[in-house]
């Protein structure tokens, strides 16, 4: 059996720690990698995970580039601390990893996604999946401020089974992580976006809201669909107000 190393990155998750490292302790070796939390994590990841490491954020692709370069094992699997492995999930990555030869250097895990207590069907979040699985020497992460991919060297496969993601445990704290995102997104767009117009503040965000409440049926997931379509609006448009702040040389 080739050995593994599960990487949980980790900013205050006291309340995600505990159940996530126990849905990985199949691996080899669990690290976690925190960038200072406050509110108990490091110290209750110190007591459950084989390795804990402490450092300072700047982006969520170096703080996973670092983790991966710290792993003592060659192959992968990069959990974030609101996703549980399932067990039939933990069943099919080490029947991947008990073959002579591996097929793929990386694989794709769907996800069921769960929002506001409800499991969400669609809303953009259908088909949700992310490349965990992957040997550690053929991957790393672009340099993208957020929504961060990883970069393979070789062929990905996908997994049958799926994360459960269980992605904000409160409204006001789903809320203050789309605007980090948006903070994130505007220092990236900034390279790739020319002089902030009309359709920038107002037909991208409607575009938002369209493509996930309509487009992509977000209709049939009730209020929860309508939240994510608003939501997605939301951050479109404090993206490109946060970019016009940023070139005026203002917070």
């Amino acid at each position: 059996m080739i050995k593994l190393t599960a990487i949980i990155p980790t900013k205050n998750e006291i309340h995600n720690i505990e159940a996530v490292l126990a849905t990985v302790g199949f691996a080899d070796e669990i690290l976690v990698i925190d960038s200072y939390s406050t509110d108990g994590t490091f110290e209750k990841a110190q007591s459950l995970a084989t390795t804990v490491l402490q450092r300072k954020f700047d982006a969520y692709s170096a703080q996973k580039n670092y983790a991966i370069s710290q792993a003592k094992h060659e192959w992968i699997l990069l959990v974030d601390a609101d996703e549980r492995v399932t067990p039939e999930l933990q069943q099919e990555i080490l029947s991947v990893l008990s073959l002579n030869n591996i097929p793929h250097e990386a694989y794709n895990i769907k996800r069921i996604n769960h929002f506001m207590g409800q499991r969400v069907q669609y809303s953009g979040w259908r088909n949700d999946s992310v490349i965990r699985l992957f040997k550690r020497d053929f991957c790393k992460y672009n340099n993208k401020q957020v929504h961060e991919s990883l970069l393979v060297n070789g062929s990905t496969g996908v997994l049958k089974q799926k994360f459960l993601h269980y992605s904000y445990r409160s409204f006001n704290l789903y809320m203050e992580k789309m605007n980090h995102y948006a903070t994130l997104q505007a220092k990236d767009y900034d390279k790739k976006t020319g002089k902030l117009t009309p359709y920038h503040f107002v037909v991208k965000p409607f575009w938002g809201f369209f493509k996930h409440y309509i487009v992509q049926s977000g209709f049939r997931d009730g209020l929860v669909g309508f939240t994510i379509g608003n939501v997605q609006a939301y951050v479109v448009f404090m993206r490109y107000v946060k970019l016009w702040l940023l070139r005026k040389g203002r917070d």
